[in-house]
C-alpha cells in the first residue's frame, strides 16, 4: 500500500489535488489506516493514470468521472483511445517544433510553388484517368476541347491562389508526399457518397443538441464520430487543422450559415462550429 504522499511523489500530483479527487468521488483510496490516513494499491494507481491521461486533454473532471463510473467501461478500449489521442497530440507537437525550427533558421517564407510543373502534370493525369466518360464529355463541352481543358487546369493550378490552397492541403496531410498521394488517388465516388451521408447524419445529431454545452461528453462523442469519418473520407491521420478551419468558417461565413441553417435550423451552423472548435481545442 502507498500513502497519499508517496502517490503524490510518484505522479507529480499535489496531495491537495488528490484529496480533492477523493472528495468529489473521482479517485478514492483503496482503504484508510486505523489513524485515518489514505492508502492506495497498484490498481488505484492504474486508475489515477487513466484519469491523468484524460486530464492531458483538458476533459472536465465531471466527464471523466462519468466515463470511469460507466458500467460499460472498457479498460483496454479506453487505453487504446487514449493512446491514439496522445500519439495525435505528439505528432502535432512535432510539427509545431519543426515549424519553429524553420523560423529560427530563417526559412519562414511563403513558397508559392508548393507543387511544381511535373507534379501538377501528375495531378492532371490522375484527374483525367479517374473521370468517367460522361464527366470527361462534360468538361470537354465546357472548355471546348480536351487540350483547352488541360491547358486551363495546368495554368490555374500554377497560380498563386491555387498554390496557397495546395499549401493548406499539405498542412492538413502533414507532408507534401501525403498531400500529393491524396491528389493522385482520390477516394472512390461511391465511398464519398456514403461518407457524405454519414456526415449529414452527424450534422443532424449535432443540430438536435443545439443549446447544449459543447463541452459535454455527449456532444464531444458526436464530434468524435465526425473526426473518424473525416479521417476515412480524406485518408488523413490527423484532421485537426482541416476541422478547425471548417469550424472557423461555420462561425464566420454568413453565406455558409444561411445555406446550412435553412437545412438544419437557425443557429445550428455556428453551434456546430463551436462544438468542433471545442473538441479539437
Amino acid at each position: 500500500m502507498m500513502t497519499v504522499k508517496e502517490i503524490s511523489d510518484m505522479t507529480g500530483i499535489s496531495v491537495r489535488t488528490l484529496h480533492y479527487y477523493d472528495e468529489i468521488g473521482l479517485f478514492s483510496p483503496t482503504e484508510k489506516s486505523d489513524a485515518g490516513y489514505r492508502l492506495y494499491d497498484d490498481k488505484a494507481l492504474e486508475t489515477l493514470r487513466q484519469i491523468l491521461f484524460f486530464r492531458e486533454f483538458d476533459i472536465p473532471l465531471k466527464e471523466i468521472k462519468a466515463v470511469m463510473e460507466n458500467p460499460a467501461f472498457d479498460r483496454d478500449g479506453i487505453l487504446q483511445m487514449q493512446r491514439k489521442m496522445l500519439v495525435s497530440k505528439k505528432e502535432r507537437m512535432e510539427r509545431l517544433i519543426a515549424s519553429i525550427d524553420e523560423i529560427l533558421k530563417g526559412e519562414n517564407r511563403m513558397d508559392f510553388e508548393v507543387f511544381g510543373k511535373s507534379e501538377i502534370e501528375e495531378i492532371w493525369n490522375s484527374l483525367y484517368e479517374n473521370c468517367s466518360e460522361a464527366q470527361r464529355a462534360l468538361f470537354i463541352s465546357h472548355y471546348g476541347s480536351e487540350d483547352e481543358w488541360r491547358r486551363q487546369f495546368l495554368e490555374n493550378a500554377a497560380s498563386q491562389e491555387a498554390q496557397e490552397n495546395f499549401a493548406k492541403i499539405v498542412k492538413w496531410y502533414g507532408s507534401r508526399e501525403k498531400a500529393m498521394e491524396a491528389q493522385k488517388n482520390p477516394t472512390d465516388a461511391g465511398l464519398i457518397t456514403a461518407y457524405q451521408k454519414r456526415i449529414t447524419a452527424i450534422m443532424q445529431k449535432l443540430a438536435a443538441k443545439l443549446g447544449t454545452d459543447v463541452n459535454t461528453l455527449e456532444v464531444r462523442e458526436i464530434v468524435g464520430e465526425y473526426d473518424f469519418v473525416a479521417k476515412q473520407l480524406y485518408q488523413m491521420d490527423d484532421v485537426t487543422a482541416l476541422m478547425l478551419e471548417l469550424a472557423a468558417s461555420y462561425q464566420t461565413n454568413e453565406t455558409m450559415q444561411k445555406v446550412q441553417d435553412s437545412i438544419y435550423g437557425d443557429g445550428v451552423t455556428a453551434y456546430i462550429g463551436q462544438a468542433i472548435q471545442a473538441f479539437y481545442s
